[in-house]
């Protein structure tokens, strides 16, 4: 299970693909140079239950860090997964 990077310079995602088809995804916009809004996490459902979004989120969070980006977590999933994991707390906004 490889993990991917998109990003255009605005926008972006971490996402996992099946041949052409991405299988599951998390989608983030930049609102600054270095600020990140996570928008949305979808995992398709021969995934769930496997802990893939969180897989998207840790992916993220190491390029984050990297970066020295900090995030806001408009996503709700990515949300909840912030608020119940502290060792990831240090890369929000």
């Amino acid at each position: 299970m490889e993990i991917q990077h998109q990003f255009d310079g605005r926008r972006g995602s971490f996402f996992l693909a099946e041949g052409d088809k991405r299988i599951a995804e998390m989608v983030y916009v930049m609102a600054g140079p270095k600020k990140m809004i996570i928008e949305h996490t979808e995992v398709d459902e021969s995934l769930k239950g496997q802990g893939v979004g969180a897989k998207l989120l840790e992916a993220l969070v190491d390029f984050v860090r990297k970066e020295e980006i900090k995030v806001i977590p408009l996503c709700p999933f990515a949300n909840a997964t912030f608020k119940k994991r502290a060792d990831l707390q240090d890369v929000l906004s």
